[in-house]
């Protein structure tokens, strides 16, 4: 079996996955986004306090996202070519498995053992699914 990677496509995949995540990021936690208030007020992360925290939360989301694009493109690919499936239902299934295998679970574990309010738990894994199948979905239609 020969393996033959188009890199312009794995780099544009990936670069259009990354954007992806951060407008997903974007929308769901702005002070203005789908839950962003209410992320807000069960952190209590205030304005003031994310001004304080200048860049560097947003150097980690970026680098955050490169890493779960990178990661999700590689195990995308190999489970494509494992099953001989199609790429874009491989992208997804691999996205929804690591969602619930990795990212649900471990999420919960953290924020039950914290006594996080079950709010923020929901909002945290649902826009943990909707950035992993939303950055899947270029890399299963673009590789």
């Amino acid at each position: 079996m020969e393996l033959s990677i188009s890199w312009p496509a794995v780099l544009s995949a990936i670069a259009v996955a990354v954007a992806v995540g951060m407008a997903i990021a974007w929308i769901w936690y702005s002070d203005w986004g789908l839950v962003g208030g209410v992320w807000r007020k069960l952190t209590g992360v205030t304005k003031e306090d994310s001004e304080r925290g200048g860049k560097g939360p947003f150097v980690v989301l970026v680098a955050s996202i490169v890493v779960t694009a990178l990661t999700l493109a590689a195990a995308s690919s190999v489970t494509s070519g494992f099953f001989g499936i199609d790429s874009f239902w491989a992208a997804l299934a691999v996205a929804l498995v690591a969602w619930l295998g990795f990212s649900l679970s471990t999420l919960a574990q953290h924020n039950g053992f914290e006594q996080k309010p079950g709010q923020l738990t929901v909002i945290n894994s649902a826009y943990q699914l909707v950035l992993f199948l939303g950055m899947a979905v270029p890399i299963g239609l673009l590789r």
